[in-house]
């Protein structure tokens, strides 16, 4: 059966679209362009991979990992880290020089991945991909 749409962008609101533009920018590469005369919406094109939009919400209010009773995440995104726990210490270190604060580095050997908050709150996730 042929898809009803195809995928644009995931876009994520944010009380600074820029400035989570040029953060995700540093993690997955491209760069952030601002609509033309709107600095209330930026897009990056991650090379090989989605369109992610950022749009001003004043006055967010960041989810509470891990809860589901209130302000839930909704969606995280994922992201490949590399195939052994070195290269994910390496994201990991990065990724905290950007700005991002961890939520859930517990059990990892167990779980494969490591959880963190982006600036604005959004969490995600680095994940070790081992090599099939």
């Amino acid at each position: 059966m042929a898809p009803a749409v195809r995928l644009r962008s995931v876009v994520l609101d944010c009380p600074d679209p820029r400035a989570l533009a040029e953060f995700y920018a540093a993690v997955v590469g491209g760069t952030p362009e601002a609509e033309e005369g709107d600095e209330d919406w930026y897009v990056l094109q991650v090379p090989g991979g989605p369109r992610l939009a950022f749009q001003r919400a004043e006055g967010l209010t960041a989810p509470e990992w891990p809860r589901a009773d209130r302000n839930a995440q909704q969606f995280h995104l994922d992201f490949d880290a590399g195939a052994t726990w070195e290269e994910v210490d390496a994201a990991h270190a990065r990724v905290l020089e950007l700005g991002a604060r961890p939520l859930d580095l517990e059990d990892r050997e167990k779980k494969d991945f490591q959880v963190y908050a982006d600036p604005a709150g959004h969490p995600f996730c680095l994940c070790r991909i081992a090599s099939a």
